[in-house]
């Protein structure tokens, strides 16, 4: 792909203002989820920042970036899922409502006596799968995590180092997916995956809604701050999906724009904006960004995404190596973030749309100006220290 970005506006947007209309509103909006992780002795609001400077020259009002390199000693946002999904699951399985149930008493063990010999298991391209592994660390349950050819076997480590058994396969993120429901029914182990299909959507939800105390710490650091335009990256979508949905409901009087970026390599949503369906693509899914190198939409993030994103943007790598040497080495006195692969791409996209007049019709669309309060999600760290290194010494 020569082009750093090419972008579809969405051609069914619906009238933000009307979303209460849908059939998920208001399943992700409440605090369950952030009331339970706030029963995690790990648990604090992880920071967001705001770069001064950039905004200045650009010509932006502010540009927020939330970062969440320091989530749970992680390196990534996608724990908050994991955790979640698996006490909501725990607690149907022994018919205990989310109010009762807290990380300690997970921790102690006492559900135990009614749910005995579960197994964890999941497929990830890293960062889904270290929190599934490290919450069944610490409920001292066993776990299995599949990855997808292509992942590094750093990534590989920060899993086994939690005590679970991984396995890099020889089989694209979604073929191990497959892979993963035909071991899971033969072995009677219980999936924890964050996308849906026929027959699995419950735990999809709730993983989904664990995401959600992501939001709702946003929403209280941006205070009066209200987002103009919020920049989203979509692997399966089920993290960009619910940010859609809960920002929306949370400011419908003056909802954001939500522009969704994809690898050119894996842009399911925007070939589904293209073709008005929901679209899958094949392949070998080649990215540096792995954790968004999915080739098929979460059929739950595509039910919100397709009528409440503005515009979709399949973009080249090098959108996120520019992210992430730009928060690696900010303007002035901004302060430096550590943001990965995955993490940085928004970062350089606005950049290459803020400083690029072949972008300036997109720049227009978007109404990106000096009254624009940009919010991007920096969703992981140096998730793979040697990755990291090299493309910022590039």
């Amino acid at each position: 792909m020569n082009k750093s970005i090419i972008w579809k506006k969405n051609d069914n947007l619906k009238d933000k203002k009307e979303i209460e209309k849908e059939k998920f509103y208001g399943l992700y909006i409440d605090d369950e989820a952030i009331n339970y992780h706030k029963s995690f002795s790990e648990y604090s609001e992880t920071s967001l920042h705001i770069l001064k400077n950039y905004s200045k020259k650009v010509g932006i009002k502010n540009v927020f970036i939330k970062d969440e390199s320091t989530r749970f000693g992680l390196n990534a946002f996608k724990v908050l899922g994991a955790s979640f999904a698996i006490g909501k699951y725990i607690g149907k399985m022994i018919n205990k409502d989310m109010s009762e149930i807290t990380f300690e008493y997970l921790k102690s063990g006492e559900w135990k006596k009614e749910l005995k010999d579960i197994t964890l298991v999941s497929t990830t391209d890293g960062n889904h799968g270290r929190g599934v592994a490290w919450t069944a660390k610490q409920l001292e349950v066993p776990c299995r995590i599949y990855m997808p050819k292509g992942s590094t076997e750093n990534r590989l480590k920060n899993i086994t180092d939690l005590g679970a058994y991984g396995e890099i396969t020889e089989y694209n993120y979604d073929e191990t997916v497959r892979l993963v429901n035909e071991l899971a029914e033969k072995n009677g182990w219980t999936i924890i995956q964050d996308t849906a299909w026929e027959g699995y959507e419950d735990i999809p939800k709730w993983i989904m809604k664990g995401y959600s105390t992501l939001a709702k710490e946003v929403i209280n650091e941006l205070k009066e701050n209200i987002p103009t335009h919020i920049f989203l990256q979509a692997g399966v979508g089920a993290f960009a999906g619910v940010m859609a949905s809960v920002f929306t409901e949370e400011y419908i009087k003056n909802p954001p724009k939500i522009i969704l970026v994809e690898p050119s390599n894996a842009a399911c949503f925007f070939e589904s904006a293209l073709n008005n369906k929901c679209t899958a693509v094949g392949g070998d899914l080649n990215t540096i960004m792995c954790g968004l190198a999915c080739g098929e939409p979460n059929p739950l993030g595509y039910e919100i995404l397709s009528r409440y994103c503005d515009v979709f943007l399949s973009v080249s790598d090098e959108m996120t190596k520019r992210g992430m040497k730009m928060l690696n080495k900010p303007l002035k006195d901004d302060p430096k973030i550590t943001s990965g692969e995955s993490g940085a791409v928004g970062m350089g996209v606005l950049d290459e749309i803020m400083t690029n007049p072949e972008y300036d019709k997109l720049k227009t669309y978007l109404e990106l100006n000096e009254k624009s309060n940009v919010l991007i999600i920096s969703t992981e760290g140096n998730t793979d220290p040697d990755v990291y290194k090299s493309i910022i010494e590039e």
